[in-house]
């Protein structure tokens, strides 16, 4: 059984930068995981889209991200086993999505 979360990560870049700042820093993403080894495969099913299947600690999650003009919406389905973080998780999603949106542009 899984467990969905979703999490809002503001953003002042608008759709486009949001998306291509995505798209550019997508890489770096499994860096991040526990032990930095995490495993994360992506696609674009529409323009504004993405798309991923993490794999960290024996785990799979999958998970969606929105890419709205002043927020990209965060759906994760956490295995049950990871249920019991989803506070952390939801905290870590939020604080590391604000700094790969900041708008460095000042």
């Amino acid at each position: 059984m899984s467990v969905p979360v979703t999490i809002d990560v503001p953003h002042k870049l608008g759709r486009d930068g949001a998306r291509a700042r995505l798209k550019s820093r997508i890489g770096e993403l499994g860096g991040h995981m526990p032990g930095g080894m995490g495993e994360v495969n992506h696609s674009w099913p529409s323009e504004n889209e993405m798309a991923l299947e993490i794999k960290v600690m024996g785990q799979t999650i999958p998970a969606r991200l929105e890419v709205l003009d002043s927020v990209v919406r965060v759906h994760v389905s956490l295995p049950a086993m990871l249920a019991y973080f989803s506070g952390m998780i939801s905290a870590a999603v939020r604080d590391q999505g604000a700094k790969l949106l900041e708008d460095k542009s000042n």
